[in-house]
């Protein structure tokens, strides 16, 4: 299962759902008659923050030609700093019962920065990757996602580098991580077939026997396989 947990969704694209059908995804959080549904209460400002959300994972999800289940939440920030919103009240209460209680293996795509680290979310997860591109701004910022990844007791943190073009760009990222006593699991290639599928709103996917770029992804899940054994 897969959840598009950034406030500005595309995952539906990624996995080669087709732009016609992910347009009528109706994010969890933008789901008024759902969020009446599950947390109004006979009271005027008054709602409920316990309730089921099985059926939410059933009726909502969108199955894409790859298999993958996608659900798309919306905005998810402050999940777990006390927010009192009935929208992210349910996408909560949604994301925890996924990691924490269903059988399935759940991937979430997450706001880029620190905002998705609130403990009601993130600390549930087995395993965070962490994605830097090769810059220093970028794996400085990757670098405090760890530290407070690793706050929260989360069991395997991992940097990721991401769209790597040349040797230096490869030794920034390695010299970066070694350094800093990060783990580093592997070094993604910038791959121009990637970046055509984006440009044209196709799925990379497609081109996954002949991409670099999906073959080093591919080789990521395997070791997380692998570990989790």
């Amino acid at each position: 299962m897969a959840i598009d947990a950034d406030p500005s969704p595309n995952l539906a694209l990624t996995l080669g759902i087709p732009v016609e059908k992910a347009n009528q995804i109706v994010p969890i959080s933008e789901n008024t008659k759902l969020l009446e549904s599950k947390t109004s209460t006979d009271y005027p400002g008054v709602y409920k923050l316990h309730f089921t959300v099985d059926d939410i994972v059933e009726k909502n999800g969108m199955k894409s030609p790859y298999g993958v289940n996608l659900l798309v939440m919306g905005s998810v920030k402050d999940a777990g700093g006390g927010c009192t919103c009935p929208a992210n009240a349910v996408i909560r209460e949604l994301l925890r019962h996924l990691i924490v209680e269903r059988d399935e293996a759940v991937v979430v795509d997450m706001e880029a920065g620190v905002e998705h680290l609130g403990r009601g979310t993130a600390s549930q997860v087995d395993t965070m990757l962490i994605v830097a591109e090769p810059s220093r701004k970028s794996l400085e910022i990757a670098k405090k996602i760890y530290g407070l990844a690793k706050d929260l007791k989360i069991k395997d943190v991992f940097i990721v580098g991401n769209r790597v073009k040349v040797s230096e760009e490869k030794e920034l990222i390695t010299d970066f991580t070694e350094k800093n006593g990060l783990p580093l699991l592997a070094l993604i290639p910038y791959d121009e077939t990637v970046m055509k599928a984006d440009r044209v709103g196709e799925t990379p996917l497609k081109y996954a026997e002949t991409s670099e770029g999906i073959a080093a992804i591919e080789g990521i899940g395997e070791k997380l396989l692998q570990n989790n054994m």
